[in-house]
């Protein structure tokens, strides 16, 4: 590799987030409720975890469990929100009943992200057509990442997915980061390595002991001295 990988790691608080920092991980995606695949955390949190640490933070903007936009100028106003207690990079993604790309809010957010990085997170996976959403969002402004595991199921399902994208990074619609997280283990780490990807995410892999405990640094030292050692 000539660059070393990114590892992004979820972090629920401020000890999440000083855990996951000492243990090496570039990142924080930073996110409330995990029993809902993860929402927006509160503006509190993320001006708390922003004075905790120096790393970079990404904050979701989801504002319920699945990935309808609901009500776009709530949407909008949590975007504002976030901004003004620190927030400078974001994660979000919405698709519509027929599991197309929800172009109106998406533009929405990213105008009142003004230019701010973001991830489009695994909504990807539930697309109906992956291939189509990425071509609908090229050039979509301050879009720099997906967050995908290749496939709903996770990334044993999705993993020649992610192969085949990788081998695309460049063309159109894949010029974007390849962050690749959802059921992630370390034993994928080689093969996705040799193929290009250099993002990984972990969430419940930083947890030894399950959401209901914070993040171990000693758990994301070994993610980290693994994507360092290949």
């Amino acid at each position: 590799m000539s660059k070393r990988a990114v590892l992004e790691v979820i972090a629920l608080g401020v000890e999440d987030a000083v855990a996951a920092q000492a243990g090496g991980a570039d990142r924080l995606e930073l996110v409330t409720d995990m029993a809902a695949d993860g929402l927006t955390p509160s503006a509190a949190t993320v001006a708390g975890i922003r004075r905790a640490v120096d790393i970079s933070l990404r904050v979701m903007i989801r504002p319920a469990d699945g990935f309808a936009a609901g009500d776009v100028h709530r949407l909008a106003d949590t975007a504002a929100e976030l901004r003004e207690a620190g927030a400078e990079e974001f994660v979000l993604g919405f698709l519509d009943a027929d599991g197309v790309v929800d172009l109106a809010a998406v533009e929405r957010v990213v105008g009142v992200l003004d230019g701010c990085p973001w991830t489009f997170h695994r909504a990807i996976d539930r697309a109906a057509d992956r291939d189509a959403l990425r071509k609908q969002l090229d050039g979509m402004p301050g879009l720099d990442t997906y967050l995908t595991a290749g496939a709903s199921g996770g990334v044993d399902e999705g993993l020649s997915v992610l192969l085949a994208e990788a081998a695309r990074q460049g063309q159109p619609g894949y010029e974007q980061h390849l962050l690749v997280g959802g059921g992630l283990r370390l034993d994928h780490v080689p093969t996705l390595l040799t193929a290009g990807v250099d993002g990984f995410h972990i969430g419940g892999a930083a947890r030894p002991e399950g959401w209901e405990a914070p993040v171990s640094a000693d758990a994301v030292a070994r993610w980290r001295a693994a994507l360092d050692a290949v």
